[in-house]
């Protein structure tokens, strides 16, 4: 009888100490903060093409991105680390309504995180999808978007951009 009050007692210590810990706080959690912020966005050829405001959101258990292009066109994506499958979750609608969504991991080798998913293109073609933020300082971001059609055999670059932090 004692042996069990002390196991429910570890169990019901166990659970508030939990409780007390904020959500979304692990290492994991964090990995991707190097993108929050206000950002100028530049193609490769030092074009602007776009800005973007990355906020965290829902009690910094996600991050929402709020991008808007030259053009006036925009779009939001809603990232977030999944405890349940231990990885990284992006949901993208643009102002064409087509939805995206990717999954991935950090890697720290590389200072990225490293973003797949499978799409449709026009007319019913299969499309495997990779989506790459590169951490190269804390005031520039490089996000490369490629795209393959032939089951990953050669990509093409969707788009290039260097996200730089407004001052």
């Amino acid at each position: 009888m004692r042996n069990l009050l002390l196991l429910l007692f570890l169990g019901f210590y166990s659970s508030v100490a939990l409780s007390r810990q904020a959500p979304c706080s692990s290492e994991e959690h964090r990995q991707f903060d190097f993108w929050v912020g206000e950002w100028e966005v530049k193609n490769p050829s030092d074009q602007v093409v776009g800005s973007s405001k990355i906020e965290l959101v829902s009690n910094k258990c996600a991050l929402l991105e709020n991008w808007t292009n030259t053009g006036g066109l925009g779009g939001k994506s809603l990232n977030y680390y999944s405890i349940l499958d231990q990885k990284w979750h992006q949901k993208w609608i643009g102002s064409n309504g087509i939805p995206i969504e990717f999954s991935g991991t950090y890697n720290n080798e590389r200072k990225a995180l490293e973003y797949s998913g499978e799409g449709v293109g026009q007319g019913g073609t299969s499309l495997l999808n990779k989506l790459t933020f590169f951490h190269l300082s804390d005031d520039h971001v490089r996000q490369l978007w490629e795209q393959s059609t032939d089951d990953g055999k050669t990509w093409n670059t969707v788009f290039d951009g260097h996200y730089r932090r407004k001052k």
